[in-house]
C-alpha cells in the first residue's frame, strides 16, 4: 500500500480522489435585457441586450463544500436573489459554517454580495485583487465612496478576524488533490481567477468568473472598457479557451443565461 501511495505521489496523482459534485444557485439577476455595448470596447455590440444573471455555486468535496463567487447582496434590490445564498444552503440542510472555502473570481460586488455571511469560510483571492482592496486609502483617482463599497464585503477579511489566502501561482489546487483547481486569469481584475471542477462522470467543468461575460464576447475576444489590463485579459482569454480544449471542458460563461442549464441548480448537483 505504502509503496502504491508513494508511486501515485510521485506521478503527481492523488491516492484516493474524493467524490466531486457540482451545482449553480441563484444569486440574482438583471430584472430585465439591457445593453452589452460597453462590454466591447472596440464597439463590437451596440444593438445588443441579455439579461444577464448573476450566479454562486457550491462544490461538494467528499464532505468539505467550496462556494464559488457570491453573488449580488440579498437586499431586496432589483437584481437580488429571491433567496438568500444561506438561506438556499439552509434550506437543503448544509450549515453556512460547514462551508470551507470561498473562492472569489475577482473583487467587483456583483461577485462578492453574499460573502459576509460565511464568516467562518478561508477566503481563497488572487494576490492582486487582495493588495488592491487591503489599503485602507483608495488607489489615486478612485473616489472614496466607490472603494469603501468594493470593500464592504470583504471587511471580515481585512480586517485580519478572518482567514484569508491570497493566491500568487498560475493555479491553486484548492483541496489538493487536482480536482477543484482555481486558475489565475489576471485582465478583468489584477487577481481575477476562474475555476475548474473535474466531475468523475460529466467531466472537466469550467467557471468563467469574468474572463469573458456572454457568448458573443467570448467568440470575439470582447473586452469591457472597465478592465484593469486589456493585454493580460486577451492572453486570458487565450489560456481559457486553450484549457477548454484541451480537457474538452464544459465551459460555463457565469453571467450569460443561456448557459445557466449547463449545470443542475441547487440542490441538484452534477456529478
Amino acid at each position: 500500500m505504502g509503496a502504491a501511495v508513494g508511486l501515485l505521489a510521485l506521478l503527481g496523482l492523488p491516492a484516493h480522489a474524493a467524490d466531486v459534485a457540482l451545482s449553480r444557485l441563484d444569486c440574482g439577476g438583471a430584472p430585465a435585457p439591457q445593453s452589452v455595448a460597453a462590454f466591447s470596447d472596440t464597439y463590437a455590440y451596440p444593438e445588443l441586450k441579455l439579461q444577464l444573471v448573476y450566479s454562486c455555486y457550491l462544490v461538494r468535496h467528499g464532505d468539505r463544500y467550496l462556494v464559488w463567487d457570491t453573488g449580488q447582496p440579498a437586499d431586496g434590490s432589483p437584481r437580488a436573489p429571491k433567496v438568500a445564498l444561506v438561506d438556499q444552503l439552509r434550506a437543503a440542510g448544509i450549515d453556512p459554517a460547514d462551508i470551507d472555502f470561498v473562492g472569489l473570481s475577482h473583487y467587483h460586488n456583483d461577485h462578492t454580495g453574499q460573502l459576509a455571511s460565511l464568516p467562518g469560510a478561508t477566503l481563497l483571492i488572487g494576490r492582486g485583487d487582495w493588495d488592491a482592496v487591503r489599503p485602507d486609502t483608495p488607489p489615486d483617482g478612485m473616489p472614496a465612496a466607490d472603494y469603501a463599497r468594493r470593500r464592504a464585503p470583504l471587511a471580515h477579511w481585512t480586517s485580519g478576524e478572518g482567514t484569508v489566502q491570497p493566491l500568487s501561482q498560475p493555479q491553486h489546487d484548492v483541496f489538493g488533490d487536482g480536482s477543484v483547481v482555481m486558475v489565475s486569469l489576471p485582465g478583468h481584475t489584477p487577481g481575477h481567477h476562474g475555476l475548474l471542477v473535474k466531475l468523475p462522470g460529466q467531466g472537466n467543468v469550467l467557471l468563467s468568473g469574468d474572463v469573458t461575460h456572454f457568448h458573443e464576447n467570448y467568440a470575439t475576444d470582447g473586452i469591457p472598457n472597465w478592465n484593469t489590463d486589456r493585454a493580460d485579459s486577451l492572453a486570458s482569454l487565450d489560456r481559457f479557451r486553450k484549457m477548454a480544449e484541451h480537457l474538452k471542458a464544459t465551459v460555463v460563461i457565469q453571467h450569460d443565461p443561456r448557459d445557466v442549464g449547463k449545470l443542475p441548480a441547487f440542490p441538484e448537483f452534477a456529478e
